[in-house]
């Protein structure tokens, strides 16, 4: 919020609007109710005239004496009333007294004098007003007011859940955030980034993991940074039943996001794809690291290097005996080594080949492991440009041992 909210530009336009007339002849002509005339007595006329003088000079002190003389007058119209708290609100907003002004706007919100928006208007600025104050019960006080009048007023929306939050309230923080946010995507708007991180700080305020897990699940399908991934994907492997079985996985993802931080990921990731049987795809996250300089260097520099030419030359080999794999895998007593070879034709850009062969193997079955057969058959086919159908196989992935949280992120992940 703007520590000055529309309140002094709107009232000083507003203070030169009312009309010096004599209200029995403005009465007579215009056969109006008395109460509901927006003038002001013709002796106010002078004083009227000095107060605005007084207030473009800055002279504050001296119109707000002026002011009370005329609040001294007895028998003040509505409308005088009202007149004469928006006057005091000019002040009151110029001179930083928010006391004041929050009791001229409530003066002036419950006269006939102001339409629903201009309400509206004088609502937000005191809400706006006390939470640039740090005072947010006062704050959180005047948006709610606000949002009676105009609830559908995102600026508003957002203050409420932000004093809620500043006042340490969670569980009401996440209960709003949500609400605008299902809100959002059920109009199929993009949920503001500011929302999102709400939702996510009031989960980690109440130390709820899963609902962390979801807010960032949200941050990066709709404003997807490489750090947002960092704090998704770091979380997976320390959740329950994740299973080690899915590291290269995790890594692979990892990768993908530009979230691999260390020479020791690259050599874990690098040996764990040697022992799948994989060695192109330790050859080429090995030559990744070298690219982006966090492989050649550091205390592990001297096992780099022979790591590195190790896998090239193992991926060499594994090149000259692809056919041999595939008839060997076939020959197998299940479908487990045709899936794992149709993935490594995959990763050698053999995409249609690599999907063929990994469907046969799982509908030959015996296959201890079916979703993750699942979650490959998926990947294979987003390496090969076709989304929807990795996607589609994605989607069926189940299983509390990471595997179907890889294919929810897979689909998550836009190359």
């Amino acid at each position: 919020m703007k520590k000055s909210p529309i309140a002094l530009a709107a009232l000083l336009l507003a203070i030169g609007s009312a009309s010096v007339a004599s209200l029995s002849t403005a009465y007579a002509q215009e056969k109006k109710d008395p109460a509901k005339q927006e003038v002001i007595r013709q002796e106010w006329s002078k004083p009227y005239t000095e107060i605005q003088t007084l207030i473009g000079n800055k002279q504050f002190a001296d119109a707000m004496v002026k002011i009370e003389a005329l609040n001294a007058f007895e028998n003040k119209t509505p409308y005088e009333k009202f007149f004469l708290s928006r006057t005091k609100a000019v002040v009151a907003s110029s001179t930083g007294d928010n006391n004041l002004l929050a009791k001229c706007f409530e003066e002036m919100i419950n006269s006939d004098f102001l339409t629903s928006a201009e309400k509206s208007k004088y609502l937000e600025a005191m809400a706006g007003i006390f939470f640039n104050e740090k005072k947010y019960v006062e704050s959180q006080a005047w948006t709610l007011k606000a949002l009676a009048q105009d609830k559908d007023n995102t600026l508003l929306q957002d203050l409420l859940v932000r004093n809620y939050y500043l006042q340490d309230d969670y569980v009401n923080t996440v209960a709003e955030v949500k609400k605008q946010i299902d809100a959002d995507i059920a109009a199929k708007r993009v949920p503001t980034v500011d929302r999102l991180r709400l939702l996510h700080g009031g989960h980690a305020k109440m130390k709820n993991n899963e609902g962390v897990t979801a807010a960032l699940e949200l941050l990066v399908t709709y404003h997807p940074s490489r750090e947002y991934w960092a704090d998704l994907l770091y979380r997976l492997p320390n959740n329950k039943g994740f299973s080690d079985r899915l590291r290269l996985d995790w890594y692979r993802l990892l990768m993908k996001t530009g979230n691999m931080e260390d020479d020791t990921q690259f050599m874990e990731m690098a040996e764990i794809a040697l022992l799948a049987g994989l060695p192109l795809e330790a050859k080429e996250a090995l030559e990744y690291g070298f690219k982006n300089g966090i492989l050649g260097k550091g205390k592990n520099a001297s096992k780099h290097k022979p790591l590195l030419d190790k896998a090239t030359k193992q991926a060499a080999d594994d090149a000259k005996s692809l056919d041999a794999g595939e008839t060997a895998a076939r020959a197998g007593k299940n479908g487990l080594g045709m899936v794992n070879m149709g993935y490594n034709f995959v990763i050698h850009g053999q995409f249609e080949r690599g999907i063929a062969l990994i469907e046969a193997g799982m509908a030959k079955g015996g296959l201890k492991a079916p979703e993750e057969a699942k979650l490959h058959l998926g990947m294979a086919y987003l390496a090969a440009g076709n989304r929807a159908k990795g996607e589609e196989v994605l989607k069926t992935v189940t299983g509390a041992d990471g595997s179907s949280d890889l294919a929810r992120y897979w689909i998550l992940f836009k190359q």
